[in-house]
């Protein structure tokens, strides 16, 4: 069986690689995206089963990522998790995610949380 796939699209190396070790310990293959505009080309290629996704990128902002994946039929499935330092904005886009962290997030509290993602994927047909 493969593994499912997580985009990191974070443009913070340090926590994009945090990220990255966490979810590959839940069983994740991870691709690191590092800006907005890299991450609507990849996700027109590619659909992965996770997106962590923050809010503030280089060239095309979160937000706009994250309508432009709602409005994809294709990625209905995909799970998007916010990861993000700014409350205020994340409210705003509570709605259309699956999950809203406030970062700082801990190594430990992604890897628990991609554990349990990664269980329900499981049992998705």
């Amino acid at each position: 069986m493969t593994k499912p796939l997580a985009f990191i699209i974070e443009d913070e190396s340090d926590l994009s690689y945090i990220f990255s070790e966490a979810l590959k310990e839940a069983g994740f293959a991870t691709e690191i995206i590092a800006s907005g505009d890299r991450a609507l080309e990849r996700l027109e290629a590619v659909t992965p089963d996770v997106v962590i996704l923050d809010l503030h990128l280089p060239k095309v902002d979160g937000r706009q990522i994250l309508q432009r994946i709602r409005a994809n039929s294709r990625l209905d499935k995909t799970r998007i998790v916010i990861a993000s330092a700014d409350p205020s904005m994340a409210d705003m886009v509570d709605k259309d995610a699956d999950l809203v962290l406030i970062k700082p997030i801990s190594f430990g509290q992604l890897r628990d949380l991609a554990m349990r993602v990664r269980a329900s994927l499981d049992r998705t047909p």
